[in-house]
């Protein structure tokens, strides 16, 4: 159709070829071709030259909306392609919105303004597929699903939290082993952030007994500040401490959870993407 829009606007076949780059018999078949197609003749001849039928020019309009359409998704893409434009969403869970999350996306907004960012508090898991980039706390052993690139951002230290009246309270560090003959207060749900502080605590030569439990930091504070126990938060989940509790840094051994950024292999080269990457990486410093 881009070939019938040449001859009409030229008048002619050769003028046409010319500015095409074709030659005279190329540009003649393929209007000989696209008629067989439409089954009406597109262009009467005129002197030496052609004009187009009345379903020469309908074809001609259409053609020029979609040189029009074609031409604007190539801006539109390389726009994307440049990281000037498109949307963005990311999985995150709780503790690293704060301290991870907001201030990449501060510094992400300067480098990409017009991309839109979508941040989604959840359960971070990229199997779900709906996100671009998740934000997750994962085994350093496991493998990552196909087609899944993950990248370490920081290793996030577990720290006791302890009444303030706890009789270690005054310590700056404290020895996990110590902690053996406490009631303990469950701050992690099953998983890759709990297996942490299992862990070190069969490492320090007991299992801790659970009197209560709780998968959120700030009820786990609570519990702790009236008395139930003692728990291990990571530095990340103590952003608002509960004015009942102390906390204190843990040695022999210190537990810690990794946290991960995963993405799409096929999104690697992606500008706006990997500035994010960036970014986080960044803040995670």
């Amino acid at each position: 159709m881009q070939v019938l829009r040449a001859v009409v606007s030229s008048g002619s076949v050769t003028a046409a070829a010319a500015h095409l780059g074709y030659t005279p018999s190329a540009v003649s078949q393929q209007v000989a071709a696209l008629e067989r197609e439409a089954g009406l003749p597109l262009l009467e001849r005129v002197g030496r030259g052609v004009r187009p039928t009345a379903a020469g020019r309908l074809l001609t309009g259409h053609a020029a909306i979609i040189s029009e359409q074609v031409a604007a998704a190539e801006t539109a893409l390389a726009d994307l392609r440049a990281g000037r434009t498109g949307r963005l969403t990311v999985r995150y869970f709780a503790s690293v919105g704060p301290t991870l999350l907001a201030p990449a996306l501060a510094r992400f907004r300067e480098a990409h303004p017009g991309v839109t960012v979508d941040p989604k508090l959840g359960d971070p898991d990229f199997s779900s597929g709906d996100a671009d980039l998740t934000i997750l706390v994962r085994r350093p052993r496991d493998e990552p699903p196909p087609g899944v690139q993950v990248s370490r951002l920081l290793d996030d230290a577990y720290q006791a939290v302890l009444p303030t009246g706890h009789r270690l309270a005054a310590h700056r560090v404290i020895d996990l082993a110590d902690l053996a003959g406490d009631a303990w207060v469950g701050s992690e749900p099953p998983g890759p952030c709990l297996e942490p502080i299992i862990d070190a605590c069969a490492a320090a030569g007991f299992t801790p007994t659970f009197v209560a439990k709780s998968e959120d930091y700030a009820t786990a504070q609570g519990f702790v500040a009236a008395g139930l126990g003692v728990t291990l938060i990571p530095r990340l989940g103590l952003g608002t401490r509960h004015p009942g509790v102390v906390v204190r840094r843990i040695r022999r051994p210190e537990p810690t959870r990794t946290i991960y950024v995963a993405t799409r292999e096929t999104a690697g080269a992606s500008p706006a993407l990997n500035t994010l990457i960036n970014a986080l990486k960044a803040a995670a410093i």
